[in-house]
């Protein structure tokens, strides 16, 4: 299962309009560990995305209100989004207009769901592999974060909220989006949490470098990594 440790699990955005299809994918994602969430149409998929973040979207191209090739170049000015394609359109020239625009895979129906995943997965190496940012050298795949050469020797609610907050360096991460992306559905936790396992997070990167601070509290809103 492609799951993070300290739970935080991939994240699905499905588009597609055709209820049967969507079910049969979420089902097919589920099952390898993935955790999903569908829109029928292009307009709720950018509410979802503007309200959570997700490791990848898997898009219909022929959706009923913003076509597919639109949403997708929507949904890529907030971020480098792994984008999927999932259509009946299997035309050459579509195939090169989605990869032209950016999109990492194209999918033509009738398809495989096994063969899906496999794909879903493929492009998820690529897109997280080991990378490096002020300072930090993630390993996604290996859920392991080194600090200026250090291993980190992190708790799996560390590891979360570190891997979340690499994963957008820059940007403000509300404890409210901690939570849902480290914690899930843990009704017991509360924003208490988040300050509390930030605080001994910030101690163990202080022990691999005292001057340094790359977490920083954005009061009333939540918490950022310095991009250097």
């Amino acid at each position: 299962m492609l799951r993070a440790t300290g739970g935080v699990m991939t994240r699905v955005l499905l588009v597609e309009d055709e209820v049967s299809i969507a079910q049969t994918v979420e089902f097919a994602l589920r099952a390898d560990g993935f955790e999903t969430a569908h829109a029928l149409n292009g307009r709720n998929a950018l509410q979802l995305a503007a309200s959570g973040a997700f490791d990848l979207a898997i898009l219909d191209v022929g959706l009923p209100d913003i076509g597919g090739f639109a949403l997708c170049r929507e949904l890529r000015k907030a971020g480098d989004l792994p984008v999927i394609f999932l259509t009946a359109r299997d035309a050459e020239a579509d195939r090169i207009l989605g990869l032209e625009i950016g999109a990492d895979d194209y999918v033509a129906k009738p398809f495989s769901p096994r063969e899906l995943v496999a794909r879903v997965r493929a492009v998820l190496r690529r897109s997280q592999g080991p990378s490096t940012s002020s300072g930090f050298e993630h390993d996604a795949i290996g859920h392991r974060i080194c600090f200026r050469g250090r291993l980190l020797d992190l708790t799996r609610y560390e590891y979360g909220l570190l891997a979340a907050l690499l994963q957008r360096p820059g940007a403000i991460l509300t404890r409210a989006q901690l939570m849902d992306r480290v914690w899930g559905g843990d009704s017991e936790s509360s924003d208490r949490t988040v300050d509390t396992h930030i605080k001994t997070l910030r101690a163990k990167l202080r022990d691999v470098a005292p001057d340094a601070d790359p977490i920083r509290t954005q009061r009333g809103l939540g918490y950022c990594l310095q991009v250097d």
